[in-house]
C-alpha cells in the first residue's frame, strides 16, 4: 500500500475536508479550485518534478534535476529556482498517495540544508462534482526562519491560484 501518511496529517486532512475555504492559520495557506479533469490526469503531472515548471505560478521553477525514476515516500529531487539570482534546492516527498496526496519539504542543498528551508508543498485531490477538488498549500510550520517567509504570504497565495490555472489549463485540455 503507497498510503503512508506523516503524524497528524489524517486529522489536518479532515479538518481541510470540514472547512474547504482557504486557511489562515500562520503556519499554512491553502487555495484550492474544482479542475474539470479525473485525480490522475492532475497527479500524472504533479508527480512529474520535471514538469513544475509548467505549472509554477510563481514563476520561479525553471528546471528539475536528479529525478528519481518515479516519486514515492521518501523520494528526493532538486530543483533550478530563480527569483532574481538563481539558487537550487532539494526536495524530499514526505506524504504520498497516489492519486489523492503529494507533499514535499523542500531545503538548501548541501551544507546549508542545516542553516535554511523546511516548507511544505503540499497537493490534495478529492474527486467532486464536475472534476476534481484540488487543494495546494504552503505549509510553514516546519521552516527554521518563519519571520522571513512569512510576510510572502499573500504573494505565495497569488501564485497558488496561478498554479491551480495553469494545472487547469493543462489538463483541462487534454480530458
Amino acid at each position: 500500500m503507497h498510503a503512508v501518511w506523516r503524524a497528524g496529517s489524517v486529522r489536518r486532512m479532515a479538518e481541510a475536508a470540514s472547512n474547504p475555504q482557504p486557511v489562515e492559520n500562520g503556519d499554512v495557506e491553502t487555495v484550492e479550485r474544482v479542475i474539470a479533469a479525473p485525480p490522475e490526469a492532475i497527479w500524472a503531472l504533479i508527480a512529474d518534478p520535471s514538469r513544475h515548471h509548467e505549472i509554477d505560478g510563481s514563476g520561479t521553477v525553471r528546471d528539475a534535476k536528479g529525478m528519481p525514476d518515479a516519486l514515492e515516500l521518501g523520494s528526493e529531487f532538486g530543483m533550478s529556482m530563480k527569483m532574481g539570482l538563481p539558487y537550487s534546492m532539494v526536495s524530499k516527498v514526505i506524504e504520498y498517495e497516489p492519486n489523492r496526496r503529494l507533499a514535499w519539504q523542500t531545503f538548501p542543498p548541501g551544507i546549508f540544508r542545516n542553516l535554511a528551508g523546511g516548507r511544505i508543498w503540499r497537493y490534495e485531490l478529492e474527486p467532486a462534482d464536475g472534476g476534481t477538488l484540488v487543494r495546494e498549500s504552503w505549509d510553514i510550520s516546519q521552516e527554521k526562519f518563519k519571520a522571513l517567509v512569512k510576510p510572502a504570504r499573500k504573494k505565495t497565495r497569488d501564485a497558488m491560484n496561478a498554479t491551480l490555472e495553469r494545472i487547469a489549463q493543462l489538463v483541462e485540455s487534454t480530458s
